[in-house]
């Protein structure tokens, strides 16, 4: 299998609005159905999403979750420890927050920043972020043995798609929310970032993942929620349940006809 490398992920096809707008819909019905299967079967499932600042995330995640039921799914926002985290195991604030059945967490940013920007600002001693590639593929492994349906996207812009993102951050008044010293922080640390994240590729990949070209916001919105189709609907029996006989007699004689079910 051939390595992930960023520089091959620098291609977005462009998707033009209209045929965007009408495979969105098309896209988050079939995750609807996959999280009523979820919901009725009992299953759970995590989306995993990474990628550099302003690559998109936040904006994939709304249209991942637009159409989903809230009750049944739950993002995590994923910054620094806090204090009482951070005097446990890496690990445990992620334990906490893993889906319980009939649940889809979907994850901006995630366990990763041990091997990430704990390693990138040497945050963490180079001995612990190095043995977190194993925890990491233990962590992972263990959720899918005990029936995690796990889903890992990576979004990955152009350093120039990047600049000229935080540079709209700034010049638009309602998007300066979005930006902060830190940005510029880690836009600094670019190469050092591409080396971890690569690492990341090859050292964490008993569960794949997939890297989409997001200079394209539409182009790709549209391939996260594909991948996130994929993975969390593999195995899925998305057949429509039958109407229960003693509920169908009970509903027809309560509304007065006669149901075509």
């Amino acid at each position: 299998m051939s390595k992930l490398r960023l520089k091959d992920f620098e291609d977005a096809p462009e998707v033009k609005r209209h045929d965007y707008e009408a495979k969105l819909v098309a896209l988050q019905h079939k995750l609807e159905l996959i999280q009523a299967a979820y919901i009725t079967q009992g299953l759970r499932g995590i989306v995993a999403v990474e990628g550099w600042d302003a690559s998109g995330k936040g904006g994939l995640i709304r249209r991942l979750t637009a159409t989903l039921d809230p009750r049944f799914t739950h993002v995590w926002p994923i910054g620094a420890p806090t204090r009482e985290e951070a005097e446990h195991h890496f690990l445990w604030r992620f334990w906490r927050r893993l889906p319980a059945r009939r649940e889809i967490a979907v994850f901006d940013r995630t366990w990763y920043g041990r091997v990430l920007v704990e390693r990138v600002d040497k945050l963490t001693p180079k001995p612990d972020w190095k043995r977190g590639y194993d925890e990491i593929n233990d962590f992972e492994a263990l959720q899918v043995a005990d029936g995690v349906r796990l889903v890992k996207l990576f979004l990955h812009i152009t350093r120039h798609e990047q600049d000229k993102r935080l540079r709209e951050r700034l010049e638009t008044p309602w998007k300066r929310w979005k930006t902060g010293l830190e940005d510029y922080h880690n836009r600094e640390r670019r190469d050092a970032y591409t080396e971890a994240y690569e690492d990341m590729f090859d050292r964490c990949n008993g569960v794949p993942w997939t890297v989409i070209a997001a200079d394209d916001k539409k182009a790709a919105r549209l391939a996260g929620l594909e991948a996130a189709i994929e993975g969390l609907g593999r195995g899925i029996d998305l057949t429509y349940p039958p109407v229960d006989p003693e509920l169908r007699a009970v509903a027809e004689k309560a509304l007065g006809v006669r149901l075509d079910v």
